[in-house]
């Protein structure tokens, strides 16, 4: 899962897209915005997450992917 997360975010990251408090837009178009939103679903089902809405959920599910699958060295998937 984090593999596919990353490598959909990738495919779809601009140049320059980073804001001053380090956060990143990444507009994921249909239908890969439909694997992401899957992706989400089954990686917040898994982890045990939770939040007021679908979307706190899915963004602490993001998260927590994310840690997983970061673009440094440090990744688990880099090893």
């Amino acid at each position: 899962m984090a593999e596919e997360t990353r490598r959909l975010l990738r495919l779809h990251l601009g140049a320059g897209e980073e804001e001053g408090d380090g956060t990143v837009l990444v507009d994921v178009p249909y239908p890969d915005a439909a694997v992401v939103t899957a992706l989400l679903d089954v990686a917040a089902e898994c982890f045990g997450e939770r939040g007021d809405s679908v979307e706190e959920t899915r963004q602490a599910a993001l998260e927590t992917l994310l840690q997983l699958a970061a673009f440094d060295e440090e990744s688990q998937l880099n090893r």
